[in-house]
């Protein structure tokens, strides 16, 4: 083990290939479309027979990839949600390699990667054919990217992260103010510190950052130039993306899940993705965070921010700031709705203040984080039945595991 800890990059790729079988087992169970699934399959499948655009609010790219997987292994459960266990592994390893670039600590890495496996939130985002799951993905490693960027000063790190920010995008436009965001950081961090993004002319940097991740997104509409009918052309190619702000601002009629951001991170209201008959028997799929992970995270961003007043600490900062950036931005995007699961990129991300948290008071709090984590282990064990659609004794099941009425 230590001679792979002195290798982060490999441990890394150890930890994605360990949590991709949990992924994998029983993932085309149920053997039905679930929640949003029957967008964006149906979207997929519209590419893969280049007929028409389908579900045309959202961009291309993560339906591309579902497409993809349909096309290796068919059109069936299996093949819907295949491609989205990789990137539930990916977003796994990436985790652990951000919390590493923040502290420069393995250890932090590892319980990054270990309580964002427990969050829940991966566990089923990487088991169901929805956009947000690539969005992150790419998100996450264009994070770890620009970052490490930041004390080698090298061109390839920062251009390989303005590509992913553009695929992050290019799944779904949640991540898009994420690029003004690296932008801003870099002018921040930078000013004054000639050790960080050293020999990087910020007028450059930031053109490349723009120029790249605004290029690779719109390549990604390349098969839609294709479709038999209303095909797309390059004229057409910005109104289009004015057509699509227009769809994902309209006006929209209530919904059952419907939920404010405020409440996301207090779990005030989940999501049941799936909860009827199915296979045989009564099954449900809960999209909501481990209490223990997701309530000890939002101490662990005020530890992190009182921790950064304290001592200046850019590594406490960071994921604070990461956090609450992610929870921000749907204060202000003018959507009519919002639900739990645009809080998904938060989730992930209060799991790495959690962990950069418990690595950084590592000495005051030794004896309980053994206790914390065995916490986390066991809410995991006790809701994996309605996270991973087992077969339920009764239609009336789902009051074990519904706490609050707004559960339910």
């Amino acid at each position: 083990m230590p001679t792979v800890t002195r290798h982060p990059a490999i441990l890394g790729l150890l930890i994605a290939l360990a949590v991709w079988p949990l992924f994998l087992f029983r993932l085309a169970v149920p053997h039905m479309i679930v929640f949003d699934e029957v967008h964006y399959v149906a979207a997929a499948r519209a590419l893969i027979a280049l007929s028409m655009p389908v579900n045309i609010e959202h961009p291309l790219l993560a339906k591309e990839l579902i497409a993809a997987s349909m096309l290796a292994f068919g059109d069936t459960p299996f093949g819907w949600r295949f491609a989205s266990t990789i990137a539930g592994a990916a977003t796994v390893a990436g985790a652990f390699a951000l919390a590493q670039v923040m502290t420069g600590r393995v250890r932090a890495g590892v319980l990054a990667a270990v309580l964002t496996l427990l969050g829940f939130t991966v566990y089923i985002q990487a088991r169901i054919a929805m956009l947000d799951t690539f969005m992150l993905a790419f998100l996450i490693w264009a994070i770890v990217l620009l970052a490490a960027s930041m004390r080698s000063g090298s061109w390839t790190r920062w251009t390989a992260g303005a590509v992913l920010l553009g695929l992050a995008t290019a799944c779904k436009w949640a991540a898009a103010p994420y690029v003004a965001a690296a932008g801003v950081a870099f002018l921040v961090l930078r000013r004054g510190r000639a050790d960080r993004w050293p020999g990087m002319h910020p007028v450059l940097a930031l053109a490349l950052l723009g120029g790249v991740s605004v290029a690779v997104y719109f390549l990604t509409f390349l098969p839609a130039f294709f479709y038999a009918h209303d095909a797309l052309t390059l004229r057409g190619l910005l109104p289009f993306q004015y057509e699509m702000y227009q769809r994902q601002t309209q006006g929209l009629p209530p919904h059952t899940y419907q939920s404010n951001w405020w409440t996301w991170p207090l779990l005030i209201r989940p999501i049941w993705y799936l909860y009827e008959p199915a296979d045989g028997a009564q099954r449900g799929i809960l999209l909501i965070g481990n209490p223990a992970v997701m309530w000890g995270g939002l101490v662990a961003v005020a530890a992190c921010f009182a921790g950064w007043v304290k001592t200046g600490a850019a590594r406490l900062l960071a994921p604070a700031m990461l956090w609450t950036f992610a929870v921000g931005i749907f204060a202000v995007i003018p959507k009519s709705l919002g639900f739990y699961y645009y809080y998904y990129p938060a989730s992930v991300f209060v799991a790495i203040a959690a962990a950069v948290a418990l690595d950084e008071w590592r000495g005051d709090i030794r004896r309980w984080v053994e206790a914390y984590l065995l916490l986390a282990v066991a809410l995991a064990l006790y809701f994996l039945p309605v996270l991973s659609a087992q077969a339920l004794a009764h239609a009336g099941a789902f009051s074990r595991w519904t706490w609050f009425a707004s559960w339910v």
